[in-house]
This record gives structure tokens, C-alpha cells and sequence, in this order.
């Protein structure tokens, strides 16, 4: 009889996962988030995109960023994910203005992530648009991306 070995979830963390942790709304979810990167559930995945929109962040959330991130998969912005950005942009998911978050999801999805955590309510954890980032996923060849917030895919022991 052999053991199973349970394998992590490929789970890209966005921003705004880091900067929870600090956030009295946010902060219980974010850190059994983290709690659960460490314990295995989950295989941390991050971008530079990530590292380059921290750089103005209180040093706390700097820190704490790369506590993980040399235990990260960091996923470089690829021509392929840059391509992917694009369509989601022509297909006014949303504005040139939110680049960046069209690029979260477009590094999750052409890293072949099994989901993205955000507390971006606006341009990436919304039912319209998680959607739209789909139907354009499956018109450029990629699976669907379950886009979540940290709250939604932590392990609740009973």
C-alpha cells in the first residue's frame, strides 16, 4: 500500500496578497494564505511585475515579499505573456491604464497556474471580467484560470 502525496496548487499571488497581510480587512485571510504556502498546499508563484509594484510599499510589505520569494516560482513577463496581456487589453477587459493587472493574470495563465489570488476587486477577482479573461484564454489556446482571493481557496479546518 503505497501513501499519496498530495500536490500543491500552482497559485500565482498577486500584489495586493502581499500587502493584505498588513490590512486589518485582510489581513487573517493573506496570512493563512502564506500559512498554507509553507505548509505545502499551495506552490507559490510571483512575477517581477510583483517585485516592481512593491517598490514604493512600506518596508513591512517589502520584507515580507521576500521572505517568499526565494521560495517562489518567479515567472518572467514572456513574449507570450506579453501577447496575452494584449488581447485581454483589445478586448477592453480593462483600460492601458491597468496594464499591470491584465499582466497578473496573463503570467498566471501562460505559467500554466491553477489559480491567481487577488483582493484587486475591480480589474481581477470580478465575476464580469473573470469571465472575459477566460473567453480571451480560450481563444489564445489557454486552460481557464480561477481567479480567487485568498479567502476563497484557504483550507478551513473544521
Amino acid at each position: 500500500m503505497t501513501e499519496e502525496v498530495a500536490v500543491p496548487i500552482r497559485v500565482y499571488a498577486d500584489t495586493s496578497v502581499f500587502g493584505g497581510v498588513f490590512d486589518e480587512e485582510f489581513e487573517k485571510a493573506s496570512k493563512a494564505f502564506f500559512d498554507q504556502v509553507e505548509s505545502g498546499r499551495f506552490a507559490l508563484v510571483i512575477s517581477d511585475t510583483v517585485r516592481d509594484e512593491l517598490v514604493e510599499a512600506p518596508t513591512n510589505v517589502r520584507e515580507y515579499f521576500e521572505s517568499f520569494a526565494a521560495a517562489a516560482t518567479i515567472t518572467p513577463p514572456t513574449q507570450e505573456a506579453l501577447l496575452l496581456r494584449r488581447a485581454y487589453l483589445e478586448a477592453e477587459i480593462v483600460g492601458e491604464r491597468w496594464t499591470a493587472d491584465a499582466l497578473h493574470v496573463a503570467l498566471a495563465s501562460t505559467s500554466r497556474c491553477d489559480a491567481i489570488v487577488s483582493w484587486n476587486f475591480r480589474h481581477i477577482v470580478h465575476f464580469q471580467k473573470i469571465a472575459l479573461y477566460n473567453e480571451i484564454n480560450g481563444k489564445e489556446g489557454y486552460g481557464e484560470i480561477a481567479i480567487h482571493t485568498p479567502q476563497e481557496v484557504i483550507d478551513y479546518e473544521d
